[in-house]
């Protein structure tokens, strides 16, 4: 089980909030978040409300000032990443509702581009395991949470006319 400590000011300072599940709103416990300390499993953490708004995933370490993760001013919002050992499975289709070419990912993909010669696609079917997808190459950039399930269309999720170009799998190397 994972469990995070969410301080309201920079190097651990100020009032305290651990938690240990999905937390959709953090100012319901801190008036702000400035740093935490992760002591066990992985998280991502969202800079708005209700998990919207920029991520960034999270494992064990202290993180003494999120100003540092290049996100906006304060933590508002986390979910707890589980565990996952099994087999990892993606599909990616070109547009949205699962129309156009489909491509299949089974495991880490560090330029999609390249790799597939597709530069724009819009709606992800997660079959198996939890991936983190990349706005650049080689991990980089903005990134974005999926875990088993479908996404329609990036556009509902508020990433519109954001291209994603690497995937990768959640898993202890990670």
């Amino acid at each position: 089980m994972g469990k995070i400590i969410f301080y309201e000011d920079r190097n651990f300072q100020g009032r305290s909030y651990e938690c240990m599940n999905d937390c959709p709103e953090l100012f319901s416990y801190l008036s702000r978040c400035q740093s935490c300390r992760v002591d066990n499993g992985w998280f991502v953490i969202y800079d708005r409300p209700n998990y919207m708004g920029n991520q960034y995933f999270l494992r064990r370490g202290e993180y003494a000032d999120y100003s540092n993760f290049g996100l906006s001013d304060s933590i508002q919002s986390c979910r707890v990443v589980p565990q996952y050992r099994g087999a990892y499975r993606m599909r990616i289709y070109e547009r949205e509702n699962f129309q156009g070419q489909n491509f299949e990912l089974v495991d880490d993909c560090d330029n999609f581009m390249d790799r597939f010669r597709l530069s724009d696609w819009q709606s992800y079917q997660v079959v198996e395991g939890y991936w983190l997808m990349y706005e650049q190459a080689h991990y980089r950039g903005r990134m974005f949470y999926l875990y088993p399930g479908e996404y329609r269309s990036m556009r509902s999720l508020g990433y519109s006319g954001v291209r994603f170009n690497s995937f990768k799998r959640i898993t202890d190397s990670c």
